[in-house]
């Protein structure tokens, strides 16, 4: 296992990392165009680089909490298997290598939520890895959002 690359960003009062290679852009929290009758994380979609993407509330998602938008709050675009994604998040927070032996597998608790890839400690931090596909294809109801996107591009 080598050292990996991750976008660190901030969700409640928790830090998670994507990684490097699955991260499109980071972009500044703007207004989106809302859905009716979506799911509670999904927030609506915006055109990104000529791009609909949809825009779904990692606080919802990791905590059923809504993410407060402040000067802060970014939009994580990622790529999954099939379109791509923007998270909404209080903060991105940095880029950073996490060295192989930081990377921790996952315990019992962690293995519930398939979308944790793992833990690292660095320091006094810890920081909770996402896999990107499996956090949004895991969400009840993504399929029709996906179909949503797919029938306006």
């Amino acid at each position: 296992m080598k050292d990996q690359k991750f976008v660190i960003f901030s969700s409640g009062n928790e830090e998670f990392g994507i990684p490097v290679l699955n991260v499109i852009s980071i972009e500044r929290a703007q207004q989106f165009n809302a859905i009716p009758q979506m799911p509670n994380y999904m927030l609506g979609v915006l055109t990104i680089r000529d791009e609909l993407i949809p825009i779904v509330d990692a606080g919802m998602i990791l905590f059923s909490k809504p993410t407060i938008q402040t000067e802060q709050t970014k939009i994580i675009v990622a790529k999954t298997d099939s379109l791509s994604v923007g998270l909404l998040v209080d903060d991105a927070v940095e880029i950073i290598d996490i060295p192989a032996n930081q990377l921790k597998q996952l315990s019992l608790t962690y293995q519930l939520s398939s979308y944790i890839t793992g833990v690292a400690t660095l320091e006094e931090r810890m920081i909770t890895l996402i896999d990107p596909s499996k956090f949004i294809y895991g969400l009840e109801g993504f399929d029709i959002v996906e179909d949503h996107i797919h029938s306006h591009q």
